[in-house]
């Protein structure tokens, strides 16, 4: 089942899972695309030299590995699709359009191609199809798959929660909020140690030896904190909204341990918040 929304540009799909459907993540269908992508035009031959991948900085970290692994060049951007439509505008002042395969942020937004400069649902539409009979005729549903990608790569579950503040005061506390976590940014969270925290305000990366990372980015509100294990926690204000939003990512050799983690960070980061 897949379904747009009214201008067409995310889309969203739930698949067969047993008895029932599924809806399954921007994560989840952003991973899928980008192995599917990369794996049939290496096994086709029609790969370019040095391929580029964007992703959103809030978006799934399960691509790096996938990435990787076909030698690609994954790289972050911040959040709206306006910054991946720059990388593929940079890609192309250098004669370079066709190193780019594949854009996409965590909220349903995907791009396969150069086409345009947004996020398209039509195009990803069709892409999505298109890899669901690939592997059909390989006896595979779109279950198969991301249960293959999660036994290659790591259980990689993700989180995005959002804590409302109110009025004016609202607005006073959200500050004071990003302004201790930069200040006094955490040494754990939910007992799990951070060994890097990125100020994107400060343009900044700083891991746990104290070694200072520039971050070549565009300045924002975005405070994320790399966690042992490569678990993760991003918080950043809403840009259209009195609230703040928290990412979490927790990674397990089972989808079982990589639950327990998740709540345990939604938890922490919950007392941290309210």
């Amino acid at each position: 089942l897949l379904a747009t929304d009214p201008d067409a540009d995310r889309v969203g799909i739930a698949v067969p899972d047993g008895e029932d459907y599924r809806l399954l993540t921007g994560n989840e269908v952003g991973a899928m695309l980008l192995e599917y992508i990369l794996s049939r035009r290496t096994a086709l031959g029609t790969l370019p030299k040095d391929p580029v991948a964007v992703r959103s900085v809030v978006s799934t970290s399960i691509t790096d590995r996938i990435a990787a692994r076909y030698g690609c060049e994954m790289r972050d951007v911040l959040t709206g699709f306006k910054y991946i439509g720059g990388v593929i505008a940079e890609l192309e002042k250098a004669g370079q359009s066709d190193r780019y395969v594949f854009g996409f942020e965590e909220s349903y937004g995907y791009l396969p191609g150069t086409y345009v400069r947004d996020k398209d649902a039509v195009v990803a539409s069709m892409l999505i199809c298109e890899m669901a009979a690939y592997y059909k005729t390989q006896k595979r549903t779109l279950m198969d798959v991301l249960n293959g990608i999660y036994a290659t790569y790591g259980n990689f579950l993700h989180q995005t929660d959002s804590y409302a503040f109110a009025g004016v005061k609202g607005m006073e506390i959200m500050a004071n909020i990003m302004d201790d976590l930069r200040r006094d940014p955490p040494k754990a969270i939910a007992g799990i140690p951070v060994v890097a925290v990125s100020d994107y305000l400060a343009s900044t990366t700083v891991d746990a030896q104290g070694n200072v990372t520039p971050i070549a980015l565009p300045k924002s509100d975005i405070v994320s904190f790399a966690l042992d294990g490569g678990h993760g926690v991003i918080v950043r204000p809403s840009g259209t909204e009195p609230k703040i939003k928290v990412y979490l990512t927790a990674v397990g050799a089972t989808r079982a341990k990589a639950l327990a983690i998740k709540e345990r960070l939604a938890s922490d980061m919950k007392e941290r918040l309210q």
